[in-house]
């Protein structure tokens, strides 16, 4: 899908590959509806922006009512929607399963699965009354690959992998079609956000590679758009654990646990 004089929502568009890719889209000619839990962030954003192309809305994606009320508010701006990003999410304390506790785990879960599936679900019915359509969900190379001390966040990014894949398969013969996004480590302050301030930020796998910017992510993703590609992997070592975790499991998830493991036994 061209993003030329389109219309897309984005979730978690306040900070982070949200914000970029939010730019990113006004830069390239579409419409965009900011939304984000956090007004302050949200309203730097439009800041930022300084577009009447652009416009805020504030809601929590883990409210199924608040979201199923966006399309229409969205509508009543823009006319139509063209496209979803569900780019807003969390990831979980570094601690064992054994050590989390269950509003930790439901909060994960409702953030990263379940918010995601709201926001589709509220803006299928809408994109497949469009000539053409997309829907983008992040999962994240945690979602292809264990790793400890985020094992619940893995969780629910391997389970939007396979909603996302399983949508696409029943889209088949529909103007829409998605596209599933497995970031490896990018400059963001997903740390901040999900109230894990202080924890140190996760390096990527290899040496000579560094983090991906926001930019270059949303770069790659709306790439990826504009091609309908099905999966794409974003950052160097998203790409080469995808393959090892095929070719060896066991040495990929050994590889990730030994990279991950200072974090882990930095908590209690």
């Amino acid at each position: 899908m061209k993003i030329d004089r389109k219309m897309i929502v984005v979730t978690g568009a306040g900070s982070g590959i949200g914000r970029e890719l939010a730019l990113l889209l006004l830069a390239r000619g579409a419409k965009v509806a900011g939304a984000d839990v956090n007004a302050a962030a949200l309203a730097e954003t439009t800041a930022l922006a300084e577009s009447s192309d652009f416009a805020e809305f504030v809601v929590d994606i883990t409210s199924r009512s608040a979201v199923e009320s966006l399309p229409a508010k969205v509508i009543a701006r823009f006319g139509a929607v063209d496209g979803i990003i569900n780019n807003a999410g969390i990831i979980q304390p570094f601690l064992r399963l054994n050590d989390l506790d269950y509003a930790t785990i439901e909060r994960v879960l409702n953030v990263n699965l379940m918010g995601t599936l709201f926001a589709t679900k509220a803006f299928l019915p809408h994109l497949l009354e469009r000539p053409e359509a997309h829907i983008v969900n992040l999962s994240s190379m945690g979602g292809f690959i264990a790793v400890p001390g985020q094992t619940m966040y893995c969780a629910a990014k391997a389970a939007v992998k396979l909603m996302s894949q399983g949508l696409g398969s029943e889209l088949i013969g529909t103007p829409v079609r998605v596209t599933v996004v497995f970031p490896g480590a990018i400059t963001t302050n997903i740390r901040e956000n999900s109230g894990l301030t202080g924890l140190a930020a996760a390096k990527p796998l290899g040496s000579g590679m560094k983090p991906l910017s926001p930019r270059k992510a949303a770069e790659v993703i709306v790439a990826a758009i504009e091609r309908d590609a099905h999966n794409v992997f974003v950052g160097r070592d998203a790409s080469i654990m995808d393959k090892l975790s095929r070719l060896s499991p066991t040495l990929a998830i050994r590889t990730v646990a030994n990279h991950m493991k200072h974090l882990l036994q930095a908590r209690p």
